[in-house]
């Protein structure tokens, strides 16, 4: 897989011809609801590059939505799936267990924050892992009640849509939802610089107004727990003013709240941290884990002190797949690529290269109304001139610009007009500069 040269390459138009034959067997044989990005079907992956079966070579500023963080197909991963798959496929964790979901767990008992006797409980998706983190805070403080925050995004469950805050695609006409969910105004420093200064920049002002309107919609003694991303995803890669998250985290530890950090798109090494948390030093007491966790594989957890993750009763928390062995084998082999390779700098490395391009076409370009982010998790707010309207129209055009030139690159936020940028920390610097000089040569023409 090596053999992939890693340069952008267009053989033919977007989409081309085999991809366009397999556009027209999906619309006949897959549910109209998946929906797709691209319109090119990927044959071959590898480090900054995926190559569709028309032999057209793209670069990948979208990691899969975060999952293929160390690159795809990274040859430690490759090497201990194969091994596994030669051992065993599947045995079920609960019925005979092995020793690769041990080893899993016991290293995100040590990598993830905070010191102590902890505890795991792996699962297959980021939605199952949120909702089984919601079932052990239930468990633990006796207690129903779960608030979440504007713009977040949870999952895809009937649980998780409920936490989710975007109506469409996520959650029109799939009603009705889990009940006892409450919603808490985010700090969103772009957005709040509408209201004044102080609120976009002083987190804690920020947290006081959402513990308000827990306080008063919801009570701390009926709170089970708080769900949050340390940096929103899908709605929109939003970072919460410096502040933010410790004034909440204390004001849940004060009150018997479980404080759950929904780690899925911003952990391992993602964010120029092993997860997010770390850049405010805070330690959740709950963090919930996918995506990048397996390099591919599906693979979830929730993580936290032996006291909380273990108050379900015995087999309240399992799934038939949960923990499968080659992901398990994936998991360690990309857990040991991170630490080996330097990869939380790497991403920090990436962010410096980011950040100095994208603040350059900012400074010339008042379309672009925020560039945000931390580490290979970046993103660009587009906006009409001289106002804070959001742009969907030419987030769209810039999209499938990009997207024809060869370019992966995705969109997100409640307002539909953030490109975000999640680059494979195994992308060099060079396709990466050229991926953005693509995106600022089709702004240009826009």
């Amino acid at each position: 897989m090596s053999a992939l040269e890693q340069s952008r390459h267009l053989a033919t138009a977007i989409p081309g011809p085999r991809s366009a034959e397999l556009i027209a067997r999906k619309g006949a044989a897959v549910a109209r609801g998946v929906g797709n990005t691209m319109p090119v079907y990927a044959a071959r992956a590898f480090g900054g590059i995926v190559e569709d079966v028309d032999g057209n070579r793209l670069i990948d500023l979208g990691s899969g939505i975060a999952v293929t963080t160390i690159g795809n197909s990274s040859p430690r991963v490759v090497e201990r799936a194969t091994e596994q798959l030669r051992n065993f496929t599947h045995t079920c964790f609960m019925v005979t267990p092995y020793e690769g979901y041990v080893a899993v767990a016991e290293a995100l008992n040590r990598l993830t924050p905070g010191d102590g006797d902890k505890r795991s409980a792996l699962f297959n998706s980021g939605s199952e892992a949120v909702e089984n983190a919601v079932k052990i805070a239930r468990a633990y403080t006796g207690k129903q009640a779960v608030v979440a925050f504007d713009h977040a995004y949870h999952g895809r469950t009937n649980l998780t849509m409920a936490l989710t805050a975007k109506s469409m695609p996520y959650k029109h006409g799939f009603g009705p939802f889990a009940p006892e969910i409450y919603r808490a105004p985010l700090s969103y420093p772009f957005r709040d610089a509408e209201f004044g200064k102080e609120l976009a920049t002083d987190g804690e002002l920020a947290a006081r107004r959402a513990i308000t309107v827990i306080d008063k919609q919801v009570g701390a003694d009926n709170l089970a727990a708080v769900v949050i991303e340390p940096i929103q995803g899908e709605g929109g890669f939003i970072v919460p003013a410096e502040g933010f998250l410790p004034t909440l985290l204390q004001w849940c530890r004060a009150n018997g709240v479980v404080f759950i950090a929904d780690e899925v798109q911003t952990g391992f090494a993602r964010t120029g941290a092993m997860f997010a948390c770390e850049h405010e030093g805070i330690v959740p007491d709950l963090i919930v884990t996918a995506k990048g966790i397996a390099d591919g594989l599906p693979l979830s957890a929730v993580t936290g002190p032996a006291a909380i993750m273990d108050a379900p009763h015995v087999s309240g928390l399992g799934g038939t797949y949960g923990g499968n062995p080659v992901a398990c084998a994936a998991a360690l082999a990309t857990i040991e690529t991170i630490e080996a390779e330097g990869l939380v700098q790497r991403a920090a490395q990436i962010e410096t290269l980011m950040k100095d391009r994208l603040g350059r076409l900012q400074a010339e370009d008042e379309r672009i109304g925020d560039v945000r982010g931390r580490g290979a998790m970046i993103a660009v707010e587009l906006v009409k001139p001289g106002t804070l309207d959001p742009d969907p129209e030419l987030t769209r055009n810039l999209l499938a610009g990009a997207h024809q030139a060869g370019v992966i690159v995705l969109s997100c936020g409640t307002y539909g007009n953030v490109l975000r940028f999640l680059p494979p920390l195994a992308i060099s610097d060079e396709l990466l500069l050229e991926g953005l000089d693509v995106l600022e040569l089709i702004l240009r023409d826009l």
